[in-house]
């Protein structure tokens, strides 16, 4: 007998009909129309049934602190960097450890089960490492937590950053990162991508940077972490996060720069809901978008994804973990309102950032680990225009979240009794 049977879903790829059969924590069929007997069987009627949400870019020390010690008035990146340096000596492990843990309940209650949390190590206490590395031993049971070592203030400008980075790793943290364009100089930013990159070659580990989160045309480090990728032999391995001066750069440059990321094959996270915050900050009108190019880096075969980045914290101020909120946003701003391009969009906090964090046995095919989230809505683009409930989202087969359909109550003489917001 299975242990769960899903009846009558549609998949992300179209495919209608669909059952899945779950046994022992992992999925052993995908077919149309099956009846099997188990001790738990679902009738999707004809929803879409989703692998698990994955967020590729986040800053979970500093969730949930929005206001703490003040508000960011100006909105930009800078002072947003500012008020975390004036926040972290006051920080408790027990205080991130509880934001933490919220953060990952709000996750869970969307469907988001896997997150790529970059951890400030500029802080010789290390106390945002500590605290995450338990967090990730909490919620492992429920949800994938991988915890990149991110030099907030610059690896080679921050005293200490260097040798707390890879006490990080020393003592668990499983991703490089860095910061290239918060460096002093462009010539100490490209530095600190040789360094980072040798130290993950040296080691065996995958790298994550922010790279050119800047509106400056010529912050041009992610073609050094191009270079330095395919030097290495990490193609595959290394990811450049935000890379938003993409946006103000000139069209030839950027043909040469998509062949070099393409020749590493560097995968990329936009973080849209963010990067259209911070950036244009220093215009009058017209004002930049600032996200990077994302539809010419998948026509590139680059692998994308979105990423939240922030929920109520130094730099944004709303937020709830919805990726579905993230993708939307990264929708519009790219213009990707093709069926195939908003698909696309769709596979941005999927299977995309399941590629960039190696996820092992994330999707729905036989084999894969029984992870998956049932929505109200009847496909991928329905998704992202409902963003609606996730009615049941599963972890190794058992139901770890469930948020019940709530259609609107209509009381209109000659009308129906209610509205879900489909034709």
């Amino acid at each position: 007998m299975l242990d769960l049977l899903i009846q009558n879903a549609t998949l992300p790829d179209g495919r209608r009909d669909q059952s899945i059969a779950v046994q022992g924590g992992r999925i052993v069929e995908v077919s149309p129309g099956l009846r099997a007997p188990a001790h738990e069987t679902v009738d999707a009627e004809g929803r879409l049934l989703s692998p698990p949400f994955v967020d590729a870019h986040f800053h979970l020390d500093s969730a949930l602190s929005y206001g703490q010690p003040r508000i960011n008035q100006s909105g930009t990146l800078l002072e947003g960097i500012a008020l975390w340096g004036e926040l972290k000596p006051h920080l408790t492990h027990d205080a991130i450890v509880e934001r933490a843990l919220r953060y990952c309940d709000w996750a869970v209650g969307r469907g988001l089960l896997a997150i790529r949390s970059h951890v400030d190590v500029c802080d010789d206490r290390l106390l945002a490492v500590q605290a995450l590395l338990q967090v990730k031993r909490q919620v492992a049971p429920y949800l994938d937590l991988q915890l990149v070592a991110f030099p907030q203030d610059g690896v080679l400008r921050s005293p200490n950053a260097l040798s707390n980075l890879q006490k990080a790793l020393d003592l668990g943290v499983e991703v490089v990162g860095g910061i290239p364009h918060f460096e002093r100089t462009m010539a100490q930013g490209s530095e600190s991508v040789q360094l980072l990159c040798e130290l993950a070659a040296e080691r065996g580990l995958l790298v994550d940077m922010h790279c050119d989160e800047s509106d400056d045309p010529m912050s041009r480090h992610v073609e050094t972490l191009a270079l330095h990728t395919q030097r290495l032999g990490l193609q595959g391995r290394v990811t450049g996060s935000h890379l938003t001066s993409m946006h103000s750069m000139d069209n030839y440059y950027v043909s040469k720069l998509l062949a070099l990321m393409a020749e590493a094959d560097l995968g990329v996270v936009a973080n849209p809901l963010i990067n259209i915050t911070l950036q244009g900050r220093h215009d009058s009108y017209p004002k930049r978008r600032g996200m990077t190019r994302v539809p010419e880096q998948l026509a590139a075969g680059l692998t994308v994804a979105f990423g939240q980045d922030c929920v109520m914290d130094p730099w944004y101020s709303l937020g709830s973990g919805d990726l579905l909120e993230v993708a939307s946003m990264g929708l519009h701003v790219a213009q990707m309102t093709s069926q195939a391009a908003m698909r696309q969009c769709f596979e941005a906090i999927t299977t995309a950032p399941a590629r960039l964090l190696h996820l092992e046995g994330y999707g729905l095919a036989a084999g894969c680990h029984a992870d998956f989230v049932l929505l109200d809505a009847r496909d991928p683009v329905e998704a992202l225009r409902l963003k609606p409930a996730r009615l049941r989202v599963y972890r190794r087969g058992q139901c770890i979240a469930e948020t019940p359909a709530n259609p609107t109550q209509l009381k209109l003489p000659g009308r129906p009794a209610q509205t879900a917001f489909r034709l």
